[in-house]
This record gives C-alpha cells, structure tokens and sequence, in this order.
C-alpha cells in the first residue's frame, strides 16, 4: 500500500504530466572546469556536491533548464571576460553534441515543446552578469548569435552601465548616478530588438525601476525571492513585484536557503568574517600555483560553512511562491532555483529530481491545475514566447 496520502499522488501525477523549466543553473562551470558529463552521476572525486545532472532532471521531470553562463570578476581580468564567455558557452554546445539523443540546444519557446515531445533534454543559455559585454553591443549580439537568450543585467558587481543591488555605487556625490547610464538603456533596447531577455536579478532597485522605464519587453527576475519574508537586497520588494507584473513579468523562485529564510540569512551573516577568510586562505594558495580559484573549491568552503546552520524548513520556500503569488498574481512566479550555484537548499530539497515536492507542498496548499502549471512552466513559456514577438513585430516594420 502506498504511503503517499491522495493529495500526494496527484501532485506527482500532475508533476509528470506538467512542462517544467528553472529558469537558472550554474553547471557550465562543472562542465569546462571540472571536464563532467551532464549524462555522469551529480558526484565527482572533485565535487561531491552537484545538484543537477540528466538522471535527476529525469527523476523531478525538468524538461527544460537555462544554464547560466558567469564569469567571476574576481577571477578572471576584464580582458578575459569574452573568451571565458565564449569557453562556457562551447561547454553546453559539447554537451549537446556528445549526447545529440538525449540533449537539445534549444533557443525558442517551440525547440523547448519540440526537444520534450522527441525525449530529450532542452537546454538553454542565460549570461549572468553583464560585464561580459565588455560595453560591446556587438558581443551581446555575438552571444545571442551562439543561442544566449537572456542576460542578467549584474551579478554582485556593478559594471560600467548598471548596478548591482549588492555593489552599491555612491550617492553623497551628485555627479554619480545609479541605475542604468545612457549606454545601459542602449543595452535593454538592442536585448528587446534581438529578442532576448532582460533579467533583473542581481539589480539594485535604481536599476530596476530604469529597466521598467526603457523596456518594450516584459521581463524576468531569473533567481530571486520576496524582501519582505527574507532582507536581502538580492530579493524582490513588494513594490517591485507589483511592478514586474504589470510589466508582464515572471519572478522566478530562489531555492537559496540565506534568500528565503530570515533566520539562516542572519546566522549566515554571522559567519561572513570567517568565511572571508577561508576564502583569501584559497587565493593565496591558488595564487601560488599561478592558478584561477576554481568555482567548486570555493562552493565547498560555503558548503563546509552552511552545514554549521540547521537547513530551514521546505514551508520557508512554498511561502516566497505564496507571497509573491498573492502579491503579483498566479501570472508571475516561476522556477529559478540557482542550482550549482548556492551552498544550501531548504531541507527535502537536494537536487532537481526533489522538483515533484515542490508541486506537492503547492498543492497541499489549495493550488490548482491550471496555477500549478502556470508556476512550474507556463509563465515563464509566456514571456520567452512574447519577447522575440516582438523583436519580430519591430523587423517587419508598421
């Protein structure tokens, strides 16, 4: 006899039937850095720690994933931000092309529908952070030549043409501004006439409201959750919420235990002079070897340090779905868990093939079908379907 109660049973049945998407994963590093196959176990003799590989994507029934591509500004000099780029984006196509059966390049709303109904895997791209540009409009459209389909505008730094929300430039000296500069907004309007995705995660709320006002597009935030249940500036205010929606928008759900929890974001907190310090212990010793400080050395300092706190519950991630749902409407909450690129995930939740509970606790929350899938897929799928409409409307011309 099963143990699962009939509300569990339907969930998983919906679960498996539903098209879903995360809107954000870190594994290209695993890729190039760690030479891993996405078809291998999440485990290596260097990482023991991934969160999402096929096998688990299968088990949570993930059709479709936007893998970011970040190149850390602390690592690598600017001159080296394009050909890091250029490397990572190589390392999804090289996947691609050693499993052509079981994965799929995938650019378009209708390629994602296409790779499901054939059985593989879609796999998509997203620049995380825009100093990859190099203040380039030409290597944005490079990029999205080589099948990017959103950039996340900052990372933790401010770049030249926008700021980040946890990079804060000046504001006693009146002749800096924060937000988008002019070239910034030049920046948005070549993103909507290509089709690509504009993504607010990682801005400062200056910045954010800059977007809104030089967008013809709606836009995503990618991985974040709500301010008001967890203080952190990589979270979304209420007020922003409300924006983003009647923008068109899709905030996509932060599985990161420091941004949906209060209090393990304050005992996180306390640990950061520790954690600093661990952390220049590791450069210096890289820097010895004349060596870059590879991603999963310094993810498993965080891991050593996370698992100090006690994991927060499953329930503190169903409430940022619950508040940002009744704050910006069932239309605008998706997926973005930030696999492969945290230290910690919510108890219960250990990799993508842990997806189906997240729709079980939605639904032992009075969710329905139709919201259900709307969160797990369909807001997303609505907004990459609108964006390179409209970039098509605008080439066609009145």
């Amino acid at each position: 006899m099963s143990s699962l109660t009939d509300n569990q049973l339907r969930a998983n049945e919906l679960h498996a039937s539903s098209l879903v998407i995360d809107g954000h994963a870190d594994t290209p590093q695993r890729f190039l850095d760690e030479a891993w196959d996405f078809a291998g176990p999440l485990a290596t003799p260097q990482n023991s720690g991934g969160m999402l590989n096929l096998d688990s994507a299968r088990a949570g029934n993930l059709a479709a994933e936007f893998f970011a591509i970040w190149v850390d500004p602390g690592q690598f000099p600017p001159s080296a931000f394009a050909h890091r780029t250029r490397a990572l984006i190589d390392a999804v196509h090289q996947q691609v092309q050693r499993h052509p059966t079981e994965l799929a390049l995938c650019t378009s709303p209708a390629e994602i529908l296409a790779a499901k109904a054939s059985g593989r895997f879609a796999m998509l791209m997203g620049i995380e952070g825009g100093h990859v540009i190099e203040n380039s409009l030409e290597l944005l459209r490079v990029y999205h030549a080589l099948g990017v389909r959103y950039m996340t505008l900052t990372w933790i730094n401010s770049n030249d043409w926008a700021e980040s929300s946890t990079d804060l430039r000046p504001t006693d000296d009146s002749s800096l501004s924060g937000g988008l500069t002019p070239f910034g907004i030049e920046v948005i309007a070549e993103m909507n006439r290509l089709g690509m995705m504009v993504d607010v995660s990682h801005a400062s709320d200056r910045t954010f409201a800059d977007v809104l006002d030089a967008t013809r597009a709606p836009v995503i935030a990618s991985h974040s959750s709500a301010r008001a249940l967890t203080n952190s500036p990589r979270n979304l205010a209420d007020d922003q919420l409300r924006a983003l929606a009647a923008n068109g928008g899709v905030c996509m759900v932060n599985f990161y235990s420091v941004f949906i929890d209060e209090n393990y974001r304050q005992a996180w907190a306390s640990l950061r002079e520790e954690r600093s310090a661990a952390h220049a212990a590791l450069v210096r010793d890289c820097s010895a070897r004349d060596e870059f400080v590879p991603f999963h050395l310094s993810n498993a300092i965080e891991r050593d340090f996370a698992a100090r706190i006690p994991r927060p519950p499953l329930s503190s991630l169903i409430d940022h779905f619950d508040h940002i749902i009744r704050v910006a409407g069932i239309d605008h909450v998706g997926i973005g868990t930030d696999f492969d690129g945290i230290s910690c995930l919510p108890d219960g939740i250990d990799s993508t093939a842990d997806l189906p509970k997240i729709t079980a606790a939605l639904s032992e929350r009075g969710y329905s079908t139709t919201h259900l899938q709307k969160i797990l897929g369909g807001n997303l799928m609505r907004v990459f379907t609108q964006t390179p409409s409209l970039a098509d409307r605008e080439k066609r011309g009145p």
